[in-house]
């Protein structure tokens, strides 16, 4: 209640503080006139000087600005002349768009969809005519263009997570597509490349403190400084902790990142050494129960706020997993889906005579990247249904009448007609080690042309150890309480932490893999024209190991049913080996129709190598599913002048090779892989008018026709909800990606003698998408409003209060993902991951 009183006054101020701001605008409107027009017009004494912009902030939305990535030369291109669809940010449109986590930042680029609602990490994110359908397959994060590991995503774990968002962060780029498949780690997809700050001749920087109404304390902190001449260093980073909007009972996030750079100037060229450590927690969300209304409406269930509710609590929080392999282990759900990272990278960029530079960058970095967190099953249900009369399929024991079921951490016997449900409590654990390495030489050949050639190399480890099922037996409340069962006989139903089982795929997986890849560009610009050929040649060799698993009755007393056929490992291991090689190429002509305006085409055929989970866990050598290829054609076109800005692209996207792998609700996979195709086209907007001075109308925008292809079978499932069948996915719109969604932001810049304060709301509209392949389970459309009000105070001040979903909008992302088809249950009851509710900030940050 304390923090509800605090987030109304925060509104009341913002809203108080709009309308004085109104008034104070109106009446100061003759004087800025006047300013404004000093040549036509001498004021009758002198204006105040325009407040300095803060450090680092530079307008991203002109398309004079250089970009570096997708480029294969040191000095970049401007936007104008790329021939591909980039976004850039920096710092100051990076906090505008009050991104809830790295992977939320990512919606300022039209077609890409991260799905923020599981917490700070662990998002999936989606790229419109890209049928991932989890996690981030098609989506690469680099720092200083270097990749953060080499695939772009295993079970549990895509790279957003191993990146968190401050103050160290210059700019980042966002490429979708386009010369991606040939640069870097070769992306099909889309690649953000976030630019670190660097020193200041002068020392420069920031510090900053947050409070958020869900309990967030947050301090912020960069500085840039002179080392000698010539040589540069900075360092910075933050500190958290929060409670969460979706309450735990213990730190929903809590942790930091320290960043360091040092840099050095040369007449010809620049080196830049840079190092990152990241360890922070994160509370991952499983979803919460809902209605359902026809097929995409959707309600709160009775008990649940699904704005602020979460199963997660003290009561579940510490834990022993007795099957986790190596003989069990303990766990701790506050530790979520979090990361003990270091990073260690470089940069180094230098002309040479004659037409010739060289460029290389490198990055080294391992750690843990661990998840501890519930994974849904079965819908709820009575605790006496879930005893004695559901069935098995749908989650039910089915034991004989007469059981005894009793709060674990007190609290007496359960009421029969307690709303109960059984979760997993699952932990794997994640060790990582990169290292890679992107070397290239250009010459220029001709005058406007030159070539680069290009060897990229990366190496790579994981160590994984799963505890996968432990199905725990709890209330169907919010902050969720443990059950413990005795049979009629006796027997022992659950152990003394509430679980029904010990796992039900405990697995030790162990992987090895090494990119090369020689690389060729060709650039020649041409009069008004700029030509760009690029091919790339790569080979991927990669080894797992995955322990084969054997039932074991763990403490020999056939009496605890929890343990009787645990599955551990049997101190043997699978050995897939996986080695491919292929070559993927682009071609694009940029066309400069004006100095502000400009045209583009461009080809480009790709390929997605698998990864240690998604192509050679659970295959044999020689058998493991063909690489997915993409074929792509865009087409875009670029415009600004003082009144518009706006950059449309078109495009084509087609996918074969794609697997699926069914699993049952414990994740264990079920029956072999199937593979299909997709066919998309689609339109990207991101644009801005200016109509008057000071304000500025933007928008972000995505239309998506996509649709499964190449699979004309039934496919198979196993469904604990809604019962077990078979779905058509030819023709279905792609998984989890909307048709439509759009972004509109207003914003206005008051300037006064003090400073000045800019204000804005974004309005967002997501579009109908659906949870999985065969289409069956809707999960409908929404619409959201955010605000922020952010003040520059004389030259070193800045005061800013944002705020997110202010209207409490109910909106889904996914729904039951261990659920094939319909997650929707008896009642209209489904289990899904709806939006968190209104979160407001207030940072006063001091500049200098």
């Amino acid at each position: 209640m304390h923090r509800q009183g605090i987030t109304r006054q925060l509104l009341a101020a913002a809203i108080a503080a709009a309308l004085m701001l109104g008034t104070a605008h109106a009446q100061d409107t003759a004087p800025n006139s006047a300013s404004s027009n000093a040549q036509q017009q001498p004021p009758a004494a002198p204006a105040p000087p325009a407040p300095a912009p803060p450090q680092g902030k530079k307008d991203t939305k002109t398309l004079e600005q250089v970009v570096v990535t997708g480029t294969p030369t040191i000095g970049g291109i401007r936007k104008i002349d790329a021939a591909y669809s980039i976004t850039a940010a920096d710092a100051e449109a990076i906090k505008q768009a009050n991104p809830k986590s790295t992977a939320d930042l990512l919606k300022i680029s039209p077609g890409l969809w991260p799905e923020s609602t599981g917490g700070q990490t662990g998002a999936n994110i989606e790229i419109a005519g890209f049928p991932g359908g989890g996690d981030a397959p098609y989506f690469t994060t680099q720092i200083m263009g270097s990749p953060l590991y080499g695939m772009p995503t295993l079970s549990f774990m895509e790279t957003t997570s191993m990146f968190r968002l401050d103050d160290t962060v210059e700019r980042v780029e966002i490429l979708q597509g386009g010369p991606s498949v040939v640069f870097g780690d070769g992306q099909i997809g889309a690649t953000a490349n976030f630019m670190l700050k660097q020193g200041t001749a002068k020392p420069s920087g920031s510090i900053g403190l947050t409070y958020g109404n869900e309990g967030l304390w947050r301090a912020d902190g960069f500085l840039g400084f002179k080392v000698a001449d010539d040589w540069f260093g900075s360092v910075g980073g933050f500190w958290r902790k929060s409670d969460g909007v979706r309450d735990p009972q213990f730190a929903a996030d809590k942790g930091g990142q320290f960043t360091a750079t040092l840099s050095h100037t040369m007449e010809k060229g620049s080196l830049v050494l840079w190092t990152r450590v990241l360890n922070d927690r994160n509370q991952f969300i499983t979803p919460i129960p809902l209605l359902q209304h026809g097929s995409d409406n959707f309600s709160a269930y009775p008990g649940f706020d699904p704005l602020t509710d979460t199963y997660n609590s003290k009561y579940i929080q510490h834990v022993n997993l007795p099957g986790y392999p190596g003989g069990g282990t303990s766990a701790n759900l506050a530790n979520g889906r979090g990361a003990k990272m270091r990073f260690f990278g470089g940069n180094f960029d230098y002309d040479l005579d004659g037409g010739w530079s060289i460029s290389d960058k490198f990055l080294i970095d391992q750690g843990d990247m661990d998840t501890n967190a519930l994974f849904s099953g079965s819908n709820p249900d009575t605790l006496n249904g879930t005893l004695y009369t559901t069935s098995k399929d749908l989650g039910g024991l089915q034991i004989a009448p007469g059981a005894t079921a009793t709060y674990i951490n007190g609290g007496g016997v359960v009421d029969p007609n307690q709303s109960v449900i059984h979760q997993g409590w699952w932990y794997i654990h994640k060790r990582l080690k990169n290292m890679n390495n992107d070397f290239r030489l250009s010459k220029e050949l001709f005058e406007g042309n030159t070539l680069t050639a290009g060897l990229y190399l990366a190496h790579y480890t994981m160590n994984d150890k799963w505890a996968l099922g432990n199905q725990m037996l709890m209330t169907n409340t919010p902050n969720a309480r443990p059950i413990k069962v005795v049979a009629a006989n006796g027997d022992q139903v659950t152990d003394y932490q509430g679980f029904l089982d010990y796992g039900a795929y405990n697995i030790a997986e162990n992987g090895t893999s090494t990119n090369k890849a020689f690389y060729l560009s060709d650039v020649w610009k041409l009069d008004r024209w700029i030509f760009d050929v690029s091919a790339r040649l790569e080979n991927q060799d990669s080894t797992v190991h995955v322990c084969n698993l054997h039932n074991v009755n763990l403490d020999g007393n056939n009496a605890t049913l929890y343990d009787n056929a645990v599955p551990v490992c049997d101190g043997t291991f699978a050995t897939t080996k996986y080695d491919k090689t292929h070559t993927s190429w682009t071609v694009g002509a940029n066309y400069e129709l004006a100095d502000n305006m400009s045209v583009y085409g461009r080809v480009n055929k790709g390929v997605h190598f698998g990864d240690f989970d998604n192509a050679l866990r659970g295959n044999t050598t020689g058998n493991t599913p063909p690489l997915q290829k993409v074929q792509n054609f865009e087409a875009g076109f670029k415009y600004q002048s003082k009144l518009l800005y706006a950059d449309i692209s078109v495009y084509h996207r087609q996918f074969n090779g794609l697997p699926y792998q069914p699993t049952n609700a414990a994740g264990a996979p079920v029956g072999a892989q199937l593979l299909y195709g997709s066919d998309s086209k689609g339109i990207n907007l991101s644009g801005a008018v200016m109509p008057i001075d000071n304000l500025k109308l933007a928008v972000v925008a995505n239309y998506l026709d996509g649709h499964y292809s190449h699979y004309s079978a039934c496919i198979p499932y196993v469904n604990q909800v809604a019962g077990n069948g078979c779905a058509f996915i030819n023709g279905k719109q792609l998984q989890r990606q909307p048709k439509v969604r759009y972004m509109f932001t207003p914003s206005y810049r008051f300037l006064f003698p003090w400073g000045d304060i800019t204000a804005f709301v974004t309005y967002t509209h997501v579009g109908d998408h659906t949870q999985d392949l065969s289409g069956l389970q809707q999960l409908g459309s929404y619409d959201t409003l955010d605000f922020g009000v952010v003040a520059n105070v004389q030259d070193h001040w800045e005061l800013r209060l944002q705020g997110t979903n202010i209207t409490n909008e109910l909106g889904l992302t996914e729904s039951n993902s261990r659920i094939f088809g319909s997650a929707a249950g008896a009642g209209g009851v489904i289990l899904a991951r709806p939006l968190e509710g209104r979160e407001v900030n207030f940072q006063v940050k001091y500049n200098f």
